[in-house]
């Protein structure tokens, strides 16, 4: 049995080794939570062991961001972003270095403050960001995204808990979902990678045109784009290393056509975004478009996230995610994304992932467009999959096959 310590150890220097896939000489920027302060010097540690030329840690309190989201005047939020944080984090792009974001924090931590404002934050980073997102889209930089366990993320988990049993058991849990818990977790990934593989080159060997969901709540059909190529584990960069971005990561995903989505979809798992949780909701598609949607909690968070802008009411993603997968068959529901997405199957509103699609990593937004790519300034997967989840896959010629059924792969 491994102690905590070497748990977290092995994690550090999986997320550092595995996810970033970090090479001699590159530069480090981590965004973390305060409370993460343990796993993030750790991870420091081992990026310096493995050549990062330097290491950067940028430090996030939902606490103090709380009190500026409430009482900054409204033009300050919409001017929200620093010259000089924009051109930090390009140079990461345009240097070929890594980025590591911690993720944490409580998914309640803004409940209250008007989803405006936050909306407001949410579309300057969207606007001032868009190279940064851009090169992280094409690959142009490694990039990884690991959870920390803070007070306020466990206790949504594990309300019945107290706060130390509450933390303790999430870190156990983080632990399983990304193999730390067992002998080689090196080696427990290259062989979880190779399943994944063997899927994308399925599905990239049929081409399918159009898949069709249905389930509880869900009748939908989502044309895929006629350039589409399916990803899966990890991506290779744009200069020729590889890297995980996702610890963890169950899911194989590609881009739907951005006009070709019709339908109803339900969610299957709450919704963390702009610091609220939206549970129970739903979106209804015609030619692409939301043009309708409902929500029993967080209706008014929705409502700003579709607003962002008009590529926020267009699908970016679609991805695929057996229900008997490890983090789902944990029972545990994270109330964050990272992991309820790779419980479940998936869509994902705002821009689409441009190394999903043949030659569009040098597509302008006018040029995307004319493709049929969506553009936005924001990316938000929802969860979709259930038990009674099935997809069918069409073929050119009308020909349908089962992808999906009882919620898992059917091939």
């Amino acid at each position: 049995m491994k102690s905590f310590e070497e748990k977290l150890d092995h994690y550090a220097e999986l997320v550092v080794k595995v996810g970033l896939g970090l090479s001699e000489g590159q530069r480090l920027v981590i965004n973390s939570p305060i409370e993460a302060a343990e796993f993030t010097r750790k991870v420091s540690k081992y990026a310096y062991e493995n050549g990062c030329k330097r290491v950067m840690v940028d430090w996030t309190d939902t606490q103090t961001n709380r009190i500026h989201l409430t009482h900054a005047a409204e033009e300050v939020l919409k001017d929200d972003l620093p010259s000089w944080e924009i051109d930090k984090l390009n140079s990461l792009v345009e240097n070929h270095d890594c980025f590591l974001m911690v993720t944490g924090n409580d998914p309640n931590a803004y409940k209250g403050v008007p989803s405006e404002r936050m909306m407001f934050v949410q579309k300057d980073r969207g606007e001032k960001l868009q190279a940064f997102s851009a090169g992280q889209l094409r690959g142009d930089m490694h990039w990884a995204i690991a959870g920390a366990p803070t007070v306020g993320w466990a206790k949504s988990v594990f309300p019945e808990m107290n706060e130390e049993e509450a933390v303790a058991a999430l870190w156990e849990a983080i632990f399983k979902t990304v193999r730390v818990d067992q002998a080689d977790p090196v080696a427990a990934w290259e062989e979880h990678v190779k399943t994944l593989t063997e899927k994308v080159n399925y599905l990239n060997e049929q081409q399918f045109k159009t898949l069709h969901y249905k389930s509880t709540g869900t009748d939908l059909s989502i044309d895929l784009h006629p350039d589409h190529t399916w990803i899966g584990g990890g991506h290779h960069s744009t200069f020729g290393t590889y890297y995980i971005p996702n610890l963890p990561t169950e899911e194989v995903f590609t881009t739907p056509r951005k006009y070709g989505v019709n339908g109803k979809v339900s969610s299957t798992k709450p919704l963390s975004a702009m610091g609220n949780l939206i549970n129970n909701f739903s979106l209804t598609f015609k030619d692409g478009k939301v043009v309708n949607f409902s929500a029993e909690e967080g209706y008014d968070t929705l409502k700003q996230l579709l607003s962002i802008d008009d590529g926020m009411g267009y699908l970016g993603e679609v991805a695929l995610v057996p229900y008997d997968s490890p983090i789902s068959n944990s029972g545990i529901i994270f109330n964050n994304t990272l992991y309820d997405e790779n419980a479940s199957c998936h869509l994902a509103i705002g821009t689409s992932i441009t190394m999903s699609v043949k030659d569009a990593g040098s597509l302008t937004p006018e040029q995307m467009e004319d493709k049929e790519i969506n553009f936005s300034r924001g990316h938000t997967d929802f969860m979709i999959g259930s038990a009674d989840l099935e997809i069918d896959a069409e073929y050119e010629d009308g020909k349908r096959m089962p992808l999906f059924r009882n919620g898992n792969w059917a091939i």
